[in-house]
C-alpha cells in the first residue's frame, strides 16, 4: 500500500528500455522492469561529475582509514618532533632550513614550523580525525531528525508544537559561538581545573555539541514532507485499514522520505568537517598532541608570511573534499529526482 515515490513512478516510463532478449526461438523478449535503486545507480553512473566525485570521496575515507598503515610504510608518525631531535632540520627561529617549507625525500610535505612534526603524517591523520567525527556527528543527528522530523509531523497537536519549538530555539543559536562557549563548560564540570582534558572527552565533547546544534535542521525538513503525506491517500488508506501508527510510519512514510534523508546526509557531513576544522582553528578543538586539520590552518596562519606551504596542503585538502563532496551529494539529489535542475 506504500505509495511511490518521484523514483518509483520513473520505473514505469523507462522500463521499456530495459527489454531483455529472455527466451528460445520464437517467443517474444520479455520486458523487464527496473527497480527504483536501480535506475538511481543507472542515472548516477551516468554523471561523470558524480562518478568522479565519489571516486575522490572514497579516496580521503581510505586515507582516513588506513591512515597508519600509510605512516608505517612512509616511516614516519605525526607525534615525534623531527626537526628538534635531528639537527640540521629546523633554523634558530623554527622553520625548515630547505625550502619549501623542507620538502624533501624524507619529508614529503616538509616539516611544521616549530616543532618540526612531519606535514605528511600530520595531514593523513588530520583527515582520519575530522572525518571520524563529522561521520559520527552526521548518524546521530540523522537518526534523531528523522525520529524528531516524523513524529512531529505525523502526530501533531501539542506534540507538534513542543518539538517545533525546540526546533526553532536550536535553530536561533549562533552555532560557532555556542560551540566555542558551551564545550569549555562541558568539560569544566567533568575535568578538575589542575588535569588535562582527555582526548577522549574533547572528541566526545564535539561530537555531542554539534549533535545538539545539528538534528533540528533534517527534523524541520522531514516534518514539512510528513505534513504533505500524512494527508495522501495511501496513508488514509492505512489508517482505515485499521493499521498502527508504528506500520503507518515504517511502512508508509518512511519509504518516501529516504531521498531527503540521504540527501541531507550527504550535504550535512562536508559541513560539520568544517565546523569540526574551525573548533580547531580557534582553539576549542582537539587537544594536542591529537592531529587536526583545524590546528593545522591555527599554526599556518601564524607563520604563513615565513612558510606558505605549510598552510598550502591543509587547504588544497579540505577544499577538494567539501567540493567533492558537495558536488557528490547534487549528483545523488539528481540522480533520486531526475526532474530537479542544478
Amino acid at each position: 500500500m506504500t505509495f511511490p515515490s518521484s523514483t518509483a513512478t520513473d520505473a514505469g516510463a523507462e522500463s521499456a528500455d530495459t527489454a531483455d532478449a529472455a527466451g528460445t526461438a520464437g517467443s517474444g523478449p520479455a520486458v523487464v522492469g527496473r527497480s527504483p535503486g536501480q535506475l538511481m545507480w543507472r542515472r548516477f553512473r551516468r554523471d561523470k561529475t558524480g562518478v568522479v566525485s565519489a571516486i575522490i570521496v572514497l579516496a580521503f575515507f581510505l586515507i582516513a582509514l588506513l591512515a597508519p598503515v600509510i605512516a608505517s610504510l612512509y616511516g614516519k608518525d605525526p607525534y615525534t618532533t623531527y626537526g628538534q631531535n635531528q639537527p640540521g632540520l629546523l633554523n634558530d627561529f623554527g622553520y625548515p632550513i630547505a625550502p619549501n617549507g623542507g620538502i624533501s625525500g624524507d619529508f614529503w610535505f616538509g616539516l611544521e614550523p616549530g616543532l618540526g612534526r612531519d606535514v605528511f603524517t600530520q595531514l593523513v591523520f588530520g583527515i582520519r580525525t575530522s572525518l571520524s567525527i563529522a561521520l559520527v556527528v552526521t548518524v546521530i543527528t540523522t537518526i534523531i531528525g528523522v525520529a524528531m522530523g516524523i513524529t512531529s509531523g505525523y502526530l501533531g497537536g501539542k506534540t507538534d508544537y513542543v518539538i517545533g519549538r525546540v526546533i526553532d530555539t536550536l535553530l536561533a543559536f549562533p552555532s560557532q559561538l555556542f560551540l566555542i562557549v558551551f564545550l569549555p563548560v562541558v568539560e569544566a564540570a567533568i575535568v578538575l581545573p589542575e588535569e588535562e582534558t582527555p582526548v577522549w572527552l574533547r572528541y566526545v565533547s564535539i561530537c555531542v555539541v554539534l549533535t545538539v546544534l545539528g538534528w533540528a535542521t533534517i527534523a524541520r525538513l522531514l516534518r514539512a514532507q510528513v505534513l504533505s503525506l500524512r494527508a495522501r491517500e495511501f496513508v488514509e488508506a492505512a489508517r482505515v485499514t485499521g493499521a498502527s501508527p508504528f506500520r503507518v510510519i515504517f511502512k508508509e512514510l518512511l519509504p518516501n522520505l529516504w531521498t531527503p534523508i540521504i540527501i541531507q546526509s550527504t550535504l550535512a557531513l562536508p559541513l560539520y568537517v568544517g565546523a569540526e576544522a574551525g573548533l580547531g582553528f580557534l582553539g576549542v578543538g582537539m587537544t594536542e598532541p591529537t592531529p587536526d586539520w583545524g590546528r593545522m590552518f591555527q599554526v599556518g596562519v601564524n607563520v604563513y608570511h615565513s612558510d606558505v606551504t605549510y598552510l598550502l596542503f591543509p587547504g588544497v585538502a579540505m577544499l577538494i573534499f567539501v567540493v567533492a563532496f558537495n558536488l557528490l551529494g547534487d549528483s545523488i539529489r539528481d540522480a533520486f529526482d531526475p526532474k530537479t535542475k542544478r
